[in-house]
């Protein structure tokens, strides 16, 4: 057993850099799906609700709920009042700025610096994403009957939402690590 717990405490490192994998794999991967209508317009509700956010928006909440699609289907009216809300111009910067956080984690075998502030980053934007589960009532399963509903039942969206505290602490443990790599280049 003892040599078990060895070999465990030898991989601590390797368990960092693919921390740092996933983290790209999964900006990268989600950043690049805020391109595309279905992707947009599934985060409506977490920006419409938000007091950070929402005025990037032409219509405020709950307005949208009249126009959301489900994944895959096809409604042009839907499509059309999206535009107007800018929906899609939102989600192409978020998603542009989600790219390049990824990318920035990514640096770090030829910038640690750059790579550390990517993860800080991520940090914050992990924060701005768990701060929907106070402000979208799409978070928490609605009240319809069951008395299985509000906090603390997460809803499909909540349950997206609340991985997030996973990513703000592998941008903690990215973070350390390149910050310390850049410091011992210094000295």
């Amino acid at each position: 057993m003892d040599k078990f717990f060895m070999y465990a405490a030898s991989l601590q490192t390797t368990g960092i850099h693919l921390t740092r994998i996933g983290l790209v794999i999964v900006l990268l991967w989600i950043g690049c799906l805020k391109a595309f209508r279905y992707e947009a317009v599934g985060i409506i509700p977490f920006v419409a609700n938000s007091p950070t956010m929402s005025f990037f928006l032409k219509y405020d909440a709950p307005e949208y709920k009249k126009h959301m699609n489900k994944e895959g289907e096809y409604k042009p009216e839907n499509i059309a009042w999206h535009k107007e809300n800018n929906t899609y111009l939102f989600s192409y910067g978020l998603g542009a700025v989600i790219v390049l956080i990824g990318l920035l984690i990514a640096l770090y075998p030829v910038s640690p610096a750059l790579s550390a502030v990517g993860s800080f980053l991520a940090f914050i934007m992990s924060l701005v994403t768990l701060s929907f589960l106070l402000t979208t009532p799409e978070t928490w399963v609605p009240s319809l009957g069951d008395s299985e509903s509000g906090f603390p039942y997460l809803s499909a969206a909540g349950r997206l939402v609340i991985k997030d505290v996973i990513m703000m602490g592998a941008a903690v443990v990215t973070m350390a690590q390149a910050a310390k790599k850049y410091v011992e280049t210094k000295t």
